[in-house]
Parts: structure tokens; C-alpha cells; sequence
């Protein structure tokens, strides 16, 4: 044992070098896969965002435009693209300050282990399992003018002509935020109550002995004590609310006032016009504004890792 540590002590190496392959390819592999899939296609986006390539031909010196694909976007000559941006923050203020807080609000009567807890965790969390996609096929049943659930009951209250929710341009974002926030509270809800689950009952304990009330237990000793959970919900929010596609695609291709950031990047760059280099400059605007919550986040561990 002496010798072995002197011998590790010296600057030996206590992994094998079947150790030392497997752990290359254990982090080599997911690497790769990472840098071709993710960051490649990135950095690839970036380079053509500067192009008026148009997806077919060669890409050469010639179809370099500099920033002519975003003054496009930021001076008003492409109309679709400010307000895609602003369906995209109704769409995240929507999910962070509806959806979030019920999400959170069931997790809070969940954990009280109420009679049939079991039941509703697994109902509420089933949307979850599901793909965006199959959500919009689901709700486009559920808003269909002729058969749909939604307004069979209108009619059945009164109402001689319900509202086409996915046709009129004034409510086809709110009834896709619906559809979206029927996936995300059961999402938040099952965050949220792994982590009341953690929290030390003491805590709980001791502010009872202490005379506070449910509501002030919740607000000034467990809400503080999920701090990172929270982090962790808002950060997953903002995510979700960035690259919202799948539905707003399955209803209308992303047209017709359902306009968001990453419809306009799809519908450029895979159309009749296949204007490749200006759906990149969208997606390149779209990177940025998604990478500010991911980057604040991981700022914000590295800062509280080292107490």
C-alpha cells in the first residue's frame, strides 16, 4: 500500500489505459455528436446569415451581403418580423405569468397529499408525455368550428355563431398559448413538487410553531428554500416559450397573425422563395435571444458553486 501510494504520489496515473479509452469515449461520442448536430448547424447559421444564398448552387464570394439580411429585419422592410417578436413575448408572458404560477399552485396542493394524489399526477402530467405536434392536432379537434368540443358547448349555451379560434387573426395566438399552457402546467406542476418533496420538514415545523399561517409558510420559508427550482422553472419557461414552433406550425404554418420568430425561420428558408441566408439571420436573432436566460443561469451556479 506504501509503495502504491508513493508510486500515485509521483504522478502515476491510477487509471488504466482501458480506462483512459473508455472514458474518451464516453465524453468523445456525446462530444462529437454535440459539436455536428448542435454547434456546427450553429455556427453554420451565423456564416450564412450574412448570404443571400438561396439553398441551391454553390455558396460563393458573391452571395456574401454583409448586414443586409438584418437591416431587413430591424428597419421595418421585413413586416413579419417585429411582429413574430412580439407574439413571441406574449407567448412567454403568458406561460410565465398564467401557466407557471397555476403549475406551481397544483404542485402546492398536491404535495398536501389530498385522496387521489396519485390519480391526479399522472392526469395532469400525461400531456407532458406528449410531442407539441400531437398537442396542436389534439386542440385543433377541440377548437374545430364544425365538430369541435369548444364550441359544441357555445352552441349548447346559446351562442348561434362561436368564433373560428384558429381562422380569426385576433385569436389563433391566444387559443395556441392555451393549447401550449394545457402541456406546460403539467410540466411545472411535476418540478415543482419534486421539489416541495425535498424541502426539510422542520422548516415547515418550526414556522407552525411559530405561529405562521400556510400561506406565509409557503411565501417566507419554502418559496426561498426552492430558490433553485425557481431558477430552474423560469429559465425552462423562457426556453420554451423561445422555440415555440410545433403548434403554431400545425395550425396554420405559423401565418395568417400566428407569426413567431421560429415559424419565420422555417417558412424562409424552406419555401418556394428558400431565401436560406435571411431565415438564418432570423435564427441567428433567435440564438442570441435564447442564449441570454441559459447564460445568466449558468453565471448565476458558477457564482453560488463555491459556498
Amino acid at each position: 500500500m506504501v509503495a502504491f501510494a508513493r508510486r500515485a504520489g509521483r504522478g502515476y496515473s491510477l487509471l488504466t489505459r482501458r480506462d483512459k479509452l473508455l472514458l474518451a469515449l464516453m465524453v468523445g461520442i456525446p462530444l462529437f455528436f454535440d459539436l455536428a448536430l448542435i454547434w456546427g448547424p450553429a455556427v453554420a447559421s451565423i456564416f450564412l446569415s450574412f448570404t443571400d444564398w438561396h439553398g441551391i448552387g454553390a455558396l460563393t464570394s458573391k452571395n456574401v451581403v454583409g448586414l443586409d439580411n438584418y437591416a431587413q429585419l430591424f428597419t421595418g422592410t421585413y413586416p413579419f418580423f417585429y411582429p413574430a417578436l412580439e407574439h413571441n413575448l406574449i407567448w412567454l408572458a403568458s406561460l410565465m405569468f398564467v401557466a407557471t404560477p397555476l403549475g406551481i399552485f397544483m404542485a402546492v396542493l398536491l404535495d398536501r397529499e389530498i385522496r387521489g394524489t396519485r390519480f391526479y399526477q399522472t392526469v395532469f402530467y400525461l400531456p407532458v408525455v406528449l410531442s407539441l405536434a400531437v398537442i396542436g392536432i389534439i386542440w385543433q379537434f377541440q377548437y374545430s368550428v364544425d365538430s369541435g368540443l369548444i364550441d359544441s358547448i357555445l352552441r349548447a349555451l346559446g351562442v348561434a355563431n362561436p368564433p373560428d379560434w384558429f381562422g380569426d387573426p385576433s385569436l389563433n395566438l391566444w387559443a395556441a398559448i392555451v393549447a401550449a399552457s394545457w402541456r406546460h402546467v403539467g410540466y411545472i406542476m411535476v418540478l415543482y413538487l419534486a421539489g416541495l418533496k425535498s424541502v426539510d420538514p422542520s422548516l415547515r415545523e418550526a414556522a407552525k410553531v411559530d405561529g405562521a399561517s400556510e400561506r406565509q409558510t409557503f411565501t417566507r420559508v419554502v418559496f426561498p428554500v426552492m430558490r433553485p427550482i425557481n431558477v430552474v422553472i423560469v429559465v425552462i419557461t423562457t426556453i420554451e416559450a423561445l422555440r415555440a414552433f410545433d403548434i403554431a406550425y400545425i395550425i396554420n404554418g405559423g401565418r395568417n397573425g400566428l407569426e413567431l420568430l421560429s415559424t419565420l425561420i422555417t417558412n424562409n428558408s424552406i419555401s418556394e422563395s428558400s431565401r436560406v441566408g435571411f431565415g438564418s439571420a432570423i435564427a441567428v436573432v433567435l440564438l442570441v435571444v435564447s442564449l441570454g436566460p441559459i447564460v445568466a443561469f449558468l453565471l448565476r451556479m458558477l457564482r453560488e458553486e463555491p459556498r
